[in-house]
């Protein structure tokens, strides 16, 4: 899988793209956030001239920009992020086919484009946004989808059928995919171990790095040796290529009944 590290941090990305990130990921999105105000959830503080200054010193990884939804100003926003230097832009929080249109009018075929599934009405419309021309990969992000259903924990989309519903859809139409986010191995309200066979079970060919990797959440084993816990994660990778049908059932019950247990947690 392609890993994804969140920052905005120039020395950061060196260490994490010296670890062996895939891509570096600035989040710009900043228009509609006061959504997540309430929960623990990451809000960027990112500006867009934080795009060069990666730039400046990513060599191997890519770059991966998040842009804000579709707004007035949506193609100054992305001849800027283009111009200063993304390999990607992705496109959060949209709903409509006609917002996913404008958002690759304006790139026009410039960099690759990733769209975030994110909203209950773009999963809807999905047949009508993917028949359109410029996607070039997907991504579910779950902590907004979570929201969008009224559910009360991220991972709900995991377990009730939704995540594996948009995948084939994804794959129906050849593009790459990922979901969520993973947190270091033997860490996470939902352990990564487990989240990790779910990518393998679904075709998932990317993941983010949870805030664990930036040592925000969960301190039992703080972020010291980035390069040891990127190896980790793909040891965990290697394992679980050598799964049976039979392993993968397993590890599907085993994630619903731990989502189910949370949840119920939650909200008792």
């Amino acid at each position: 899988m392609k890993l994804m590290y969140l920052t905005a941090n120039p020395e950061a990305a060196i260490i994490a793209e010296n670890a062996g990130v895939d891509r570096i990921f600035l989040d710009l999105e900043i228009l509609g956030k006061s959504r997540q105000i309430h929960l623990n959830t990451f809000i960027s503080h990112a500006s867009i001239e934080d795009v060069k200054k990666l730039r400046a010193v990513v060599k191997k990884a890519e770059l991966l920009v998040r842009c804000n939804p579709v707004h007035k100003e949506i193609k100054s926003e992305i001849d800027r992020i283009i111009a200063d230097g993304a390999d990607i832009v992705m496109l959060p929080f949209f709903k409509t086919a006609c917002e996913v249109r404008a958002f690759l009018d304006a790139v026009a075929g410039r960099v690759r484009t990733v769209l975030l599934f994110e909203t209950k009405e773009a999963v809807e419309c999905i047949d009508e946004i993917l028949s359109l021309e410029g996607i070039d990969e997907a991504y579910i992000g779950l902590n907004d989808l979570h929201i969008s259903y009224g559910m009360k924990f991220m991972f709900e989309p995991l377990a009730d059928g939704t995540v594996e519903y948009l995948c084939k859809k994804f794959s129906e139409k050849g593009l790459p995919y990922g979901f969520g986010g993973i947190a270091k191995i033997g860490e996470g309200l939902l352990k990564s171990d487990y989240i990790i066979g779910e990518h393998k079970r679904l075709g998932s060919t990317s993941a983010i790095l949870s805030r664990t990797f930036r040592n925000e959440v969960d301190l039992s084993r703080p972020i010291d040796d980035f390069k040891g816990e990127v190896e980790l994660l793909r040891r965990r990778e290697e394992e679980i290529d050598l799964w049976n049908e039979t392993d993968f059932e397993e590890n599907r019950r085993i994630v619903c009944e731990a989502v189910d247990a949370i949840v119920h947690r939650i909200t008792r």
